[in-house]
């Protein structure tokens, strides 16, 4: 019998909570307009949302399956696309199903290529639920639903973006541009023990937990939190409360979000 460890124990839940979204993203996806504008990602489609996502687990799948330890490029990953538009409702949940199924297999510690600065499993299960909750939140907003985020889930992706910033090397170039002289952005989450601060220099940025003054304090859900900094939502609607000057957030979400 394998003994598991509690870096395991965290891998289960990531995959029980990314096997709850990837029902729920299908669900709701099950008949929309495959032509649809996503309004939340410019220049595409619904069809063009659920290819990406799609095309993501299956290369996810595929890095988990066979241990690699090198890059692949997706497009590099064999992947079979469904015939026609209406088809990938069922192709998502398909390979949905097969990256659960590919990373419970897997133990939390096995060694597999990321970007991030975490080469193993444990770092694909964390991803891929919060990939699949903020494109879930894509095709909701698409489709004229509030996107609701679980409180847990969303409070995990906030510090997951927070600390895969820095390793996404296709935004160093973008974050060494900040420009910033200190400036504090707070984030406080209304519905959970969730404080963060991000403090932006001349070329990058740091970020801690906790309360904190800053120059700028935004206020909301956790789930409206992460949607924000995913550049979902803008500070100014209704469902933030805004405190300070604006300028320095807005310059760090053209920047840092995903």
């Amino acid at each position: 019998m394998t003994s598991h460890s509690a870096g395991d124990r965290s891998h289960e839940k990531y995959c029980s909570a990314l096997d709850e979204e990837v029902r729920r993203f299908a669900g709701i996806v099950e008949g929309a307009d495959p032509a649809a504008d996503v309004p939340t990602c410019p220049g595409w489609t619904t069809a063009k949302l659920l290819k990406h996502v799609g095309v993501t687990r299956r290369w996810v799948e595929h890095i988990v399956r066979h241990r690699l330890q090198e890059p692949v490029r997706p497009r590099d990953v064999p992947v079979t696309l469904p015939p026609d538009d209406k088809g990938y409702p069922g192709w998502l949940a398909e390979g949905g199903q097969t990256l659960v199924a590919t990373l419970r297999a897997a133990e939390s510690g096995t060694p597999v290529w990321s970007w991030g600065a975490d080469h193993t499993a444990g770092f694909w299960s964390r991803r891929m639920l919060h990939e699949t909750a903020v494109h879930r939140a894509d095709a909701e907003i698409t489709l004229g639903l509030e996107p609701r985020v679980d409180v847990a889930t969303a409070t995990d992706g906030v510090e997951e973006f927070l600390g895969n910033l820095s390793a996404a090397d296709w935004l160093a170039g973008r974050l060494a541009g900040l420009g910033g002289s200190g400036e504090r952005l707070h984030f406080h989450a209304t519905d959970a023990a969730g404080e963060w601060t991000v403090t932006v220099g001349a070329d990058g940025f740091t970020w801690e937990r906790g309360h904190g003054k800053g120059d700028v304090a935004v206020r909301g859900t956790a789930g409206d939190l992460l949607l924000l900094l995913y550049g979902r939502f803008k500070p100014e609607e209704e469902r933030f409360e805004l405190f300070g000057d604006p300028a320095p957030l807005h310059n760090w979400l053209s920047k840092a979000a995903l």
